[in-house]
């Protein structure tokens, strides 16, 4: 099983590696077309903006691929908001794969921002087989409302996407490599189930 984890230039890959091997597999960490072409299984990892994320992507010349590639892929984080239309965040359009907007958490004045913390994730999809209920750890300001492509939500003052699906494309808003034994889950499951 060949996993690439897509070197953004702007996120903890060390982190998403770690949790890989601990779980018996080895990642390459890779922005070369060659190497994403090959693997098996994509990680699209995130940190940051979207404009600086799509920024890289485009100059290390990945959008045509990660829009047109068949390989089952996992977006996390910020991974997941560039699938979609277009991030609230500087007014960004991003790779257009999904048709959702991300937008900033719109929130009552008792609820602070980032969104800093573990929730309980709501899915009975296959991405969460023995999951549902499980608790995600979750960091981010901007959101994706529920819409078609969810598949997963979870709660911070209103109900949000936790997870999207479209064909081999999947999206999760927690960061998996930090949320323990049910991140380590949904990863086994990414790998060993989705398909396109």
């Amino acid at each position: 099983m060949k996993l690439v984890i897509i070197d953004t230039a702007c996120a903890n890959l060390a982190s998403l590696k770690f949790c890989l091997d601990r779980l018996g597999f080895e990642a390459k960490i890779s922005r070369d077309l060659k190497d994403l072409e090959n693997a098996d299984k994509l990680f699209l990892p995130g940190v940051g903006t979207a404009a600086k994320a799509m920024s890289n992507l485009e100059s290390f010349n990945l959008i045509d691929f990660l829009k047109n590639t068949k390989k089952p892929l996992l977006g996390i984080c910020l991974g997941m908001q560039i699938l979609g239309d277009f991030s609230e965040e500087l007014d960004q359009k991003t790779l257009g794969i999904m048709p959702f907007k991300t937008q900033k958490f719109d929130l009552l004045k008792e609820y602070s921002l980032p969104h800093m913390g573990w929730n309980e994730v709501s899915s009975t999809h296959p991405l969460f087989k023995g999951l549902n209920g499980a608790y995600f750890y979750f960091v981010h300001s901007y959101c994706i409302a529920l819409n078609d492509y969810t598949i997963a939500s979870s709660e911070y003052g209103v109900k949000f996407s936790a997870s999207l699906a479209k064909d081999n494309f999947y999206g999760v808003q927690f960061h998996p490599e930090r949320s323990g034994e049910a991140g380590e889950e949904l990863i086994l499951n990414f790998i060993k189930d989705m398909t396109c």
